[in-house]
């Protein structure tokens, strides 16, 4: 690469940092974050959000049809009467209950839109369920299928900043079943309290019920296949253990053997839990997806068992809410778990540097592309030291290319082993590490996997605009074809296509520094035309990340390119192979296996040829 190269990508790197910096949020970025200061000024001054608040729908929803000899079974008269819609709302929630199975039938976070800036709801309607099963004397009953009534007296505010209702399926006047729900003045929990008044002889196994809920997700962003891919059934026991399932493939697992402290129907951004402090006895749970729906994401069921407290009671929480790392930690309960960070070390990558770098970065009120661009210097000064060594060890190589091709001359093609040992001969005589430029490498290879995990669930993105992207939580298409073309979907990703054209320009150069040649010099090539299919329909933020650390890579080559002198390094080389052995660097524990597997392979070799 010569100096007039180096300087042309330079000043594109100047242009680029020039434009970012005189670019302004956008009035709806603006707006959006002077109420969430607002918020905040208001809990600093310590004035509470309006209390909750709770209203009834007087329209009626058409009643199914019910036999007479159903009639006259225990619970009976609940198989008749009029569906009326109750809502109760905070700051953050607007919760429609049913009396037709005193369940929740719909929640909207009022704060949010989806991708086409409808109400964010999370589900709706009678595809979802939520009732407890039980036997009562001959009859099997399933509290969604009943008719509840909403008591007067829980219609009142019963605290200055929050609101309860009480449903209630009554058996005969002083034996009934209480659906309590409370929501507060502000905040994602709805709480539900169940209590059966004396039903002890009507309820056969009184001290524990069955629970079956089950949830058809709504489409809530614009990739759909992103949105079932990171829609799954998380869970977390009572020893504070997380794990999940359903997203790559349909699924069912029973869990017997330890007690579930929570349950998530978790969809890309957000998520509804169901919580018990005393844990879940038994859990039957299942993911399923129709792919010729482009309105649900997936059905996610649960059959839950659940253990009588010792009030006499069986409480729950519903907890619906964002899937913002710092607010489901704020919550508790290992809820923050839910966020997919990566697997072993990317994990803890992520949750001990990336995260609490991002946060302190998120306290300048910068646009998002912004900190993701301080991120990325971040990362690049913090992995230049890595850089450097890689850099030095391929000018080595590169300077070793002319005596190495001497070599293959001299002992041809047809020898591997014994070419591969000249070679090495020749890395310990000029006191070079061949695997030292990959080693660098790999050692950064866990940082750029844990961004690949971090930028996808990041909630921080949604809805936030930069330069062309309108959001960079999802892809930035330039064109969209209207069907499915293969390997890259039904559209192309103009930040995606940038990062894969930077991506080539970077291994050409990349080969021209390290003097690779044959197959392995096209082989670099392969690796971002497949990127371009796997990430086209990853978020823009990402391949915005991957095009800014290629353009950092440029830079940080042209400045090691001005340290590093291969004259000096020739010279230094030669100056190594004056060096007795002994005063040589001790080979490496790798190195010497390597020098015995080739000379093993040369002797079998020669048995072979005798």
């Amino acid at each position: 690469m010569d100096r007039n190269t180096f300087t042309g990508l330079f000043l594109i790197m100047i242009i680029i940092a020039g434009s970012v910096w005189l670019l302004k949020p956008t009035p709806e970025q603006i707006a959006k974050e002077k109420a969430v200061q607002h918020q905040d000024s208001l809990k600093r001054a310590g004035i509470k959000a309006p209390a909750a608040t709770t209203t009834i729908d007087t329209g009626k929803i058409a009643n199914k049809p019910v036999d007479s000899a159903a009639l006259k079974s225990p619970f009976g008269a609940t198989l008749n009467g009029s569906e009326k819609l109750i809502t109760i709302e905070n700051a953050d929630l607007r919760v429609k209950l049913t009396t037709r199975g005193g369940r929740i039938y719909s929640v909207e976070l009022k704060n949010y839109k989806t991708f086409d800036k409808k109400p964010l709801v999370l589900f709706d309607g009678d595809q979802n369920k939520f009732g407890f099963s039980f036997a009562a004397g001959v009859s099997n009953v399933n509290t969604n299928e009943r008719y509840f009534t909403p008591s007067a007296a829980g219609l009142q505010v019963t605290g200055k900043d929050s609101s309860s209702i009480t449903m209630r399926l009554s058996y005969s006047p002083t034996q009934y079943i209480d659906y309590i729900y409370s929501l507060q003045g502000e905040g994602y929990k709805v709480g539900l309290t169940i209590k059966a008044i004396g039903l002890d002889n009507v309820i056969a196994n009184s001290s524990s019920i069955n629970l079956n809920w089950e949830s058809n997700l709504l489409r809530l962003e614009k990739s759909i296949v992103l949105d079932r891919t990171y829609s799954y059934i998380g869970y977390y026991n009572t020893d504070k253990d997380y794990d999940y399932f359903g997203d790559t493939k349909d699924d069912q697992k029973d869990i017997a053997d330890k007690k579930l402290q929570w349950v998530s129907f978790k969809q890309h951004f957000f998520s509804s839990v169901l919580l018990t402090k005393d844990g879940f006895a038994k859990s039957s749970l299942s993911v399923s997806t129709d792919t010729s729906n482009h309105t649900d994401i997936k059905t996610l069921k649960a059959n839950l068992t659940l253990a009588r407290s010792s009030d006499g009671t069986f409480p729950l929480d519903f907890y619906f809410s964002p899937n913002q790392y710092k607010t489901l930690a704020a919550e508790g309960n290992g809820f923050e778990k839910q966020i997919n960070l990566g697997w072993g070390p990317l994990k803890y990558i992520n949750r001990v540097a990336v995260i609490p770098v991002f946060n302190v970065l998120t306290q300048f009120n910068w646009n998002y592309g912004f900190i993701i661009l301080a991120l990325t210097v971040i990362l690049k000064l913090v992995l230049s030291p890595l850089t450097y060594k890689s850099y030095l060890s391929m000018a080595k190589m590169r300077v070793l290319k002319p005596e190495m091709d001497e070599i293959k001359a001299k002992v041809g093609e047809d020898n591997p082993t014994l070419l591969q040992q000249e070679y090495l001969k020749l890395y310990k005589k000029a006191g070079v590490n061949p695997l030292g430029g990959c080693l660098p490498l790999l050692l950064q290879m866990p940082i750029v996997i844990a961004f690949f995990r971090f930028f996808p669930g990041l909630f921080e993105l949604r809805g936030q605009g930069f330069l062309w992207m309108h959001d960079l939580s999802t892809y930035d298409s330039i064109v969209n074809f209207g069907f499915s073309v293969p390997f890259l979907g039904d559209h192309l990703s103009l930040m995606c296509l940038l990062m894969t054209v930077s991506t080539l320009i970077y291994t050409y150069f990349n080969n021209q520094i390290s003097g690779v040649s044959g197959q392995m010099k096209y082989i670099g090539y392969i690796t971002p035309i497949i990127f371009l299919g796997a990430l086209n329909g990853y978020p823009a933020g990402l391949n915005y990340y991957y095009f800014l650390a290629n353009m950092f890579t440029f830079l940080q080559q042209y400045i090691i390119r001005l340290m590093v002198d291969d004259k000096k390094i020739h010279a230094q080389i030669q100056e190594n192979k004056k060096k007795p052995e002994d005063a040589k660097k001790k080979k490496s524990g790798f190195a010497a296996k390597m020098e015995e597997m080739m000379r093993q392979q040369q002797q079998l070799q020669a048995k072979k040829e005798k």
